[in-house]
């Protein structure tokens, strides 16, 4: 089976080449998640809290109609 050859501008790979580091890894992880075939699995960790700051943060993400696992991640992918 023959691939497509991606040709690119000179104006495409100059704006490029002007990318931070954070643009470039966005990029590649949006990338990754449009062509992935199969999900990610998820990862267990522990993460020490303060059991104040934890309730505060659930009630926020609760009044806001969402999960608070869910928030996190949200929080960290940004």
């Amino acid at each position: 089976m023959k691939k497509a050859l991606q040709y690119y501008t000179k104006e495409y790979l100059e704006r490029c080449a002007g990318l931070t580091p954070d643009q470039i890894i966005e990029f590649l992880e949006n990338y990754r998640i449009l062509v992935a075939k199969v999900p990610e699995k998820c990862q267990l960790i522990s993460l020490k809290i303060e059991p104040s700051l934890l309730n505060a943060f659930k009630q926020k993400a609760s009044l806001r109609g969402a999960h608070y696992q869910t928030k996190i991640k949200q929080l960290m992918r940004d």
